[in-house]
Order: C-alpha cells, then structure tokens, then sequence
C-alpha cells in the first residue's frame, strides 16, 4: 500500500508509533536509521572511529578530530521507493585545540499527502477541491559540545537535543533529550562510547482535530486519540576501533559496535531481561587517503525458515568514498535484502572543509 494511500488515522497510528500506548519500544525511531554514507556503509559501526562533523550524531566526543575552521555535512535518502525522504545536515567548528561545538538537523518526513477527510460536502456530494495536502515529519535538532579531558588522550562530548514530530494540523509532539560521548586513544586502538538519551527523552504529543476528522475516526472504527506523552528510553553503545597502515600508501580500519537497549527483548543476537545486545561490524580500506571501500555486517537476528528451522539472518552493507582537497562525497547502498521492511536504498552523503586545516 503506497503511504500517500493511508487514511488519516492510520497514518497517525502509522508516525507516532502506537503512541497513545506510549510503548518505549517505537519511540523516535527514526533517530535509528543512522546518518552519512561513511557510517551506513559500515553497518553503523561508527561510534569509536567517528571525527568528523556527523559526530554530532554518532558520538559527539567524536568533534575534536574536526581538523578545519569549520566543516559541514549533508546527506539525503530516500526510502519506500522515495516516497520517504530522509534529510540530515550539520556544521562543526572547533573553538580552539581543547573544544568544539557543532549543530545537527535530521528530518524523516512523507510530503504531499492528500487528506479526503472532507471529500464529501454537506449535501453528501463530492467535491475534490476540499482535498489538500499535509506533511508528516519527524525533526530532530542537536547541539553538541566537545571537550578534551585532563585525562590525555580521553575526549568527552555530549548533546541536547530537541525532537519535533508533526503530522500536518492534526497532531504534534515536542520532546526534549540528552546524550553523552566518550573517545579514548591509545596507540592504533580507539574506544567509544555513547549514552543517548540517558534520562529518557519524552516527547508530550497533542491533538487537534475538527468535527468532522473525528467523525471519520469513529466511523471507521479508529479511536480517538488523547494528548499524552511518549518516552524513549535510555541507549549505550560500546565502540572499538583500530586503524593500521598497510605500507605507505594503504589503510584498514576495522571497528565493532555493540548496541545495548533496555526496554525488553529484542530481536537481537544477544538478548536478556536486562538488555538486548545488537553488534554491528565494519570495514574501511583506504588508499593514500583519497578513495576508500567499505563493507559493513548488522543486523543479526534469528529468524525460522520456511521449513521452521531456525537460522541466523544478517543485513550487509556497501559503500565508498572519495576525498578531494577537503571535499568528501560518500556513496552507501544498504537495506540490502529483505532484512528490513524499506527495500534497499542508495545514499549520498557530502562533506566539506571551510578554510585551512588547523594543525
């Protein structure tokens, strides 16, 4: 069914989530998809490698490795044959060799869906030019902050972020979350480690609807929804990297993630009451700095065949990337398979150096 098909209360059940169930479990999940093509090619195994300007998002430790007077990102998807579109761009800007602060702004949204809620007038005839259309989009607005620590070698970062998700006139949410990041360096060797959003980010929806929307919810058998709130609850993830020089013109980096969640079971290769563990391996191969190859590993779930014998299933990812005088274009091709319900997509990503390197 194409989403611009949707009723207007399945399509409000359909974005927030089950939200007046307020179930952990589905909120903000778009804040999940991962962003830049660097990260996506690696299976999101990014969060102890990251130092660049989506570090804003990975881990915001990650912005003193910004080595500019200032950088910027951009990147663009597109998801259930375009019509979702998935947008993200940010700027970095260290303060001095100490600090850093940067800006992040993702949108997932589904544009020009057209509301029959009114198709039909007073008299019981219908009149197509009361159908116009909406929007529904989720935002999401960070501010981060980097900071050496005395400890050498150990940097620390952390977000406030602002979510903001609407679906046309009907329904908005404003929440509010935290999030804190830490690199360690030592040798080849660099961990990571990101808690996001550690006191749990709430999102307070409200609603507001005419008569008529709430007559078509009740006679389609959809209940009327309630202002309420929704609370995404807390993340870690746990990082380790090593980047080695092969020779004098090649490079390997190698990183594994483990995303740990706690709000119950999850389909994830590791699981227990107390947390669901989701690893995510990925490789970068390097040549003088300017063309990389990535492959990446996520994913990992066991599912039953058709015969009902239980198999371990995993989602692979692709991608490469060009660097040119400070101008980094990164291409990822992910959702390969059937892993996930959005058919796979080709994703850009662009990243560019203002002014001279800082040393």
């Amino acid at each position: 069914m194409n989403l611009k098909q949707l009723t207007l209360p399945a399509l409000l059940v359909f974005f927030s989530g089950g939200l007046w169930a307020q179930a952990p479990k589905y909120s903000n999940e778009f804040l999940a998809i991962g962003v830049g093509a660097r990260a996506l090619g690696m299976s999101n195994a990014n969060v102890a490698s990251v130092n660049d300007v989506t570090s804003g998002y990975w881990n915001p430790a990650g912005l003193l490795g910004v080595r500019s007077d200032m950088q910027i990102g951009l990147m663009h998807a597109e998801y259930f044959a375009g019509i979702a579109k998935y947008d993200f761009g940010a700027i970095a800007k260290p303060l001095d060799s100490t600090s850093a602060v940067g800006f992040s702004m993702i949108r997932f949204g589904v544009d020009n869906i057209p509301n029959t809620t009114e198709l039909i007038d007073a008299n019981g005839e219908w009149d197509y030019d009361r159908i116009y259309e909406f929007s529904a989009a989720d935002y999401a607005f960070l501010f981060s902050y980097a900071k050496a620590n005395l400890v050498p070698n150990l940097n620390l970062g952390a977000n406030v972020k602002i979510i903001h998700r609407k679906v046309g006139n009907f329904a908005k949410a404003w929440g509010f979350g935290l999030d804190v990041g830490a690199h360690y360096q030592t040798g080849a060797w660099r961990l990571g480690a990101v808690a996001r959003d550690i006191t749990s980010t709430f999102n307070a929806w409200s609603f507001d609807l005419n008569e008529t929307t709430r007559e078509v919810f009740a006679l389609t058998g959809n209940e009327i929804p309630e202002n309420s709130v929704e609370a995404t609850l807390p993340r870690l993830v746990l990082a380790v990297s090593r980047n080695v020089k092969l020779g004098k013109k090649f490079s390997l980096l190698a990183e594994a993630d483990l995303q740990n969640t706690f709000d119950g079971k999850r389909n994830t290769l590791i699981r227990t009451h107390f947390a669901s563990i989701d690893p995510s391996l990925g490789l970068e191969a390097g040549f003088k700095g300017i063309v990389f190859l990535r492959i990446g590993m996520g994913n990992i779930q066991k599912e039953l065949d058709a015969l009902g014998q239980q198999e371990t299933t995993f989602q692979p990812n692709l991608g490469i990337g060009l660097n040119i005088k400070g101008v980094i274009l990164d291409y990822a091709l992910t959702d390969i398979g059937d892993q996930s319900a959005a058919l796979y997509s080709n994703v850009f990503s662009l990243k560019f150096n203002l002014n001279k390197a800082l040393l």
